[in-house]
Parts: C-alpha cells; structure tokens; sequence
C-alpha cells in the first residue's frame, strides 16, 4: 500500500487536492467494483493541512483535514494543491511546509506539486537543477523567483528525480493519473481513468510526460537527447542524430546512454514509440496503419511485431481492452 499525504493548504483551489485524493482513493478500487472484481486499493490517503485545522479555500469553501503536518509519520508521496492566486506572500502563508517537505525528502518520500504549489516546492531549494512545470501564466514571474530550476511550462507533466510537477488547476488530475501509472503501472491508471471518466491522454501529451521512461540520472547531456527523443520519435533518423546533437560519437553515446537509463538509445526510442502507440489506440480511432505512421513506422507488420514483443499481446486486442 502507498501511502500517500495530499496537502490542505489556504487559498487553495480545492480541486487541485479534493480531486487527486479520490484518484488515489479509486485506483484499483472504482473500476472493479463497476466491474465485479474484488477490488485492491493502492494507496492509503491522509489528509493535512499545516496545524490540523479546517482551511479555506480561494472562495467560499472550507475542506478540513484528518491531521496536522506533525501527525504524519509515513509518507511515500506527498501532492501539493495550489497556493492560491496569491504569488507574493506564499511562503509567509506556508511557513511551516518548507522544512517539513524537506524532511520528507531526505526520508525517500516523493513529492508531487500542482500548478502555482510548484513556487512552495521550488522554495524549497529542492527543484534546482530540475525540470518543473508550472502555470503558463506564472511562469515567467517563477523564472525571475527561482532562476536555478529548469522551467518546461509547454509541458502538462513533468518528472525529475523524485519530484512531479503539474501545470494548471485542471492538470492536477492529469499529474494523480501520471502519478498512479508511475506507482501502480500502466493498466490501473487507464482503469482509474476509465472508471472516473477522466480523459487519459492529457496526462502524456508531450515531453517526459509520454511515458515515465528513466529519467532520474545526472547525466545532463544523456538527459538532453531524452528530450529530443522525446520530441522526434515520430520522426525517422539514424542514432548518430541525437549523438550529434550532445556531441558524442555514436560509441560513447550508447555506452553513456545505456549506464543512465538502463537502455540502449534503440530500445529506449522502441519503448517510447510503443507508448505512443499504447495511447493513440486508447483514445483514437485511426488505422493501423496510420497509428504506425503517427509514432514512426512505416512498416505496419514490424511494428505490430514490436508492440507484441514490448507489452505482450498484439495491438488489435489492446485496443479491444483499454480503447474507448
């Protein structure tokens, strides 16, 4: 069981932690009790806001928690909402948070922000040298605020070593089913998706959010051809591509590629356009043919082969169990 801690914080938008808290409460639960299946939760949720009390939210709601930030005595996750539309006093407003994500971190728990709850977390220190993605509306202010942290606000999703960033309000559900397919794997998210009626491909639109591929390494050039792997998969190229564009020949490449990620660049891009695929045959009525195209095959049989190969049954019934 996960357990997971989703903040209560002042001037929130409630969504932004009332509707992660019930994708983690569903997540292998909703969708086999619409199903008939015995249902096997995943996470265990608590609720906190920083001294116990009820918090008002940005307008005339008030949510209460079930503890105080010192109750907590396990977290592997923990999902901060939005600070508000107040940029200027949200550490003042905060205080207390800031430390205790801090010693949070240092236990191994993962953290998890939304939207402006991002700032609270770059506040910290901790995003520094990290990708993060935020509101495009405040992104440039977060830029000028933070200038260490590598801001990616084109992005709905962003991961990097241990730390989950959301863009807007509504991408606070996009980041939870990212979140459960990143801890619970690829099949209890569509099911949380489906059994919720949230619309799943926003969550791996672009960029690292496609699918959670390794990316927690230190290796910044390796990490920069990710990137463009994940921005071109569609595309055909040789390998020497990306190698050239962090200037490395083709041998050192693979060997500096494989020791950061687990992978040759070549299974690595295979992995990537297979995810692609997963999602446009999740969500998509395209053929065959022009879904092969789409993540950068011609060859229509090859990547049929290559689906079967990766997840273990061929696309047609794929699409039969997780398309819409």
């Amino acid at each position: 069981m996960i357990e997971v801690t989703v903040l209560f914080l002042d001037q929130s938008f409630s969504s932004t932690a009332i509707g992660p808290m019930e994708v983690f409460r569903h997540a292998g639960t909703l969708w086999n009790f619409l199903t008939g299946t015995r249902p096997v939760p995943r996470f265990r949720v608590t609720t906190a806001s920083v001294d116990g009390r009820t918090v008002r939210c940005d307008g005339p709601i008030h949510i209460r928690p079930g503890a105080a930030l010192t109750d907590i005595r396990k977290a592997d996750l923990i999902f901060i909402p939005t600070t508000g539309p107040s940029l200027d006093d949200v550490v003042e407003r905060n205080a207390p948070v800031v430390p205790w994500l801090r010693r949070w971190r240092r236990r191994g728990a993962a953290i998890a922000s939304v939207c402006s709850g991002v700032g609270l977390v770059a506040a910290t220190g901790m995003l520094d040298g990290k990708r993060a993605t935020t509101h495009w509306g405040i992104a440039d202010r977060f830029r000028e605020k933070y200038p260490k942290v590598k801001w990616m606000p084109e992005l709905m999703v962003t991961e990097d070593r241990g730390f989950y960033c959301g863009g807007g309000v509504h991408a606070a559900l996009d980041l939870s089913l990212y979140l459960v397919e990143k801890f619970c794997g690829h099949d209890i998210a569509v099911q949380t998706a489906k059994a919720l009626l949230i619309e799943t491909p926003r969550a791996w639109q672009a960029g690292f959010a496609i699918v959670p591929l390794k990316t927690e390494h230190s290796d910044d050039r390796i990490s920069s051809a990710q990137e463009w792997l994940h921005q071109n998969f569609h595309n055909s190229f040789p390998l020497e591509a990306p190698a050239r564009r962090v200037g490395m020949s083709l041998r050192n490449f693979v060997r500096r590629f494989k020791q950061a990620t687990g992978d040759s660049p070549l299974i690595y891009l295979q992995k990537l356009r297979v995810a692609a695929g997963k999602r446009l045959l999740e969500s998509d009525h395209r053929t065959m043919q022009e879904i092969s195209d789409a993540v950068g095959y011609q060859d229509v049989a090859f990547f049929r082969a290559l689906f079967q190969r990766h997840t273990g049954v061929s696309p047609s019934v794929y699409r039969q169990r997780f398309g819409a």
